[in-house]
């Protein structure tokens, strides 16, 4: 079978992920043919880890090049990893010019940009998968098959707690992520895994949204409200880094220092923003509301500064309860072992049937990132994947279903009201 052909738009952090994946796991069934962003230096670290992987260089094509990259080097499928409120621009023109796409999560930042996705979707015929490796960890694909096979019966509620700690949730302040206009805030960046699990656990979609959030902890004036005086704006070069726990050194990380350091007089693009500095304009403190179409509700909570990182969530159905609980090792963004990233440091499970005793579901855990799902997502999308009970393929509505939770809970945090899914666009 003749290998698919692979170009990739956008080499920062995230990037990684897909090209090593290529490069050392799937040569048979995949080839890479060319790398596209606005920033040369990083492109140029993308063909250095290429090459000490055995791999060649790759060709290199500016964004504003990008056309010119597909008629030259003929991909089949284009990989869209950049920041996340430009998604839809390459989506859409790599459709247009004939390749199918993966999308990194989110698949786009708001109800505009996905309308317009789907219009290419349907105008095109090209494929869109959307990469939700959360869907792919054992725990979760457990999750999904106790609730299927009718464990507690029929789900009528769920509540479900996600914590961010201060060296990973940190982290989303003080990078591109802390305007909403690039990631959507962490309603719709971060939260679009956990929409998309509770879709996937129940096979359903969401119908009314309602959301309170705010920034509570990060941001300059709520640190001057703490008495805090002496602030920065980046960490390097700044005398009040030594004793702040959240200022972050790139010459420290190797892979930071030269996709990002050594990458500014480019872009002008500052990885090591300060938490507490002005210009932040997501939420760290978010409640959400949730009525799905199979008539459950959800209540979600996520915070981005808690002393842990780990997520609970509890179903209970006509037939009983289930309770989850997973610790998740922290990380910072290309800051070092990817396989530190979602990786699970405990797992409880725990079914209480309505009239019997409790009883713990015992978790084969596999190896890799994300407790072990990413290395069947990336043989899912590189590979040749196994029969799937539980269809964790995420195709375009599956990736617009996740992200209209969150962009809705925004439109909830700005107007007091809640927003009805069928309101924001047209399927």
């Amino acid at each position: 079978m003749a290998s698919k052909k692979y170009a990739l738009i956008g080499t920062g952090s995230r990037a990684g992920f897909f090209y090593t994946a290529v490069a050392r796991d799937f040569s048979d069934s995949a080839q890479l043919v060319a790398l596209c962003d606005t920033n040369q230096t990083r492109m140029n670290v993308a063909n250095d880890k290429l090459q000490k992987l055995g791999h060649q260089p790759l060709p290199t094509y500016t964004a504003r090049n990008f056309d010119r990259m597909i008629e030259e080097t003929g991909p089949d499928c284009v990989i869209v990893t950049t920041i996340d409120r430009t998604h839809h621009i390459y989506i859409i023109r790599a459709m247009e010019l004939g390749c199918d796409v993966i999308s990194e999560k989110p698949m786009t930042v708001d109800e505009e940009k996905c309308q317009a996705i789907l219009n290419a979707c349907k105008r095109t015929g090209r494929k869109l998968r959307v990469t939700f490796n959360y869907r792919y960890a054992p725990h979760n694909t457990k999750i999904r098959e106790l609730i299927a096979d009718g464990t507690i019966g029929q789900v009528f509620s769920v509540h479900f707690e996600w914590l961010l700690n201060t060296q990973h949730g940190a982290d989303y302040f003080r990078r591109w992520h802390r305007d909403k206009r690039n990631s959507g805030g962490l309603l719709v960046h971060k939260a679009t895994h956990h929409f998309d699990l509770v879709n996937f656990w129940l096979g359903t979609q969401p119908q009314t949204v309602f959301a309170m959030g705010d920034l509570k902890l990060y941001g300059q004036e709520n640190a001057e409200k703490r008495g805090e005086t002496k602030f920065y704006s980046r960490a390097r070069g700044s005398q009040y880094t030594t004793k702040d726990p959240f200022a972050l050194h790139l010459e420290d990380h190797a892979d930071l220092k030269a996709m990002y350091l050594d990458a500014e007089e480019e872009d002008g693009y500052y990885r090591d923003q300060s938490v507490f500095s002005d210009g932040i304009s997501i939420e760290d403190t978010m409640g959400v509301m949730v009525q799905y179409s199979s008539a459950s509700i959800l209540t979600y909570s996520l915070v981005a500064y808690a002393p842990w990182e780990d997520f609970r969530v509890c179903f209970n159905g006509s037939k009983g309860r289930l309770e989850v609980n997973v610790v998740e090792q922290s990380y910072v963004s290309a800051g070092g072992d990817r396989q530190m990233e979602g990786a699970v440091k405990g797992i409880n499970i725990t079914v209480h049937p309505m009239f019997a005793e409790p009883y713990p579901v015992h978790i084969d855990e596999g190896q890799g990132g994300h407790g072990g799902g990413d290395p069947i997502l990336l043989n899912d999308l590189f590979g040749q994947p196994a029969p799937d009970r539980f269809n964790r393929a995420a195709s375009h509505v599956d990736g617009a279903m996740s992200i209209l939770t969150g962009i809705a809970a925004n439109k909830s945090i700005r107007t007091g009201q809640a927003v009805h899914i069928k309101d924001l666009l047209q399927f």
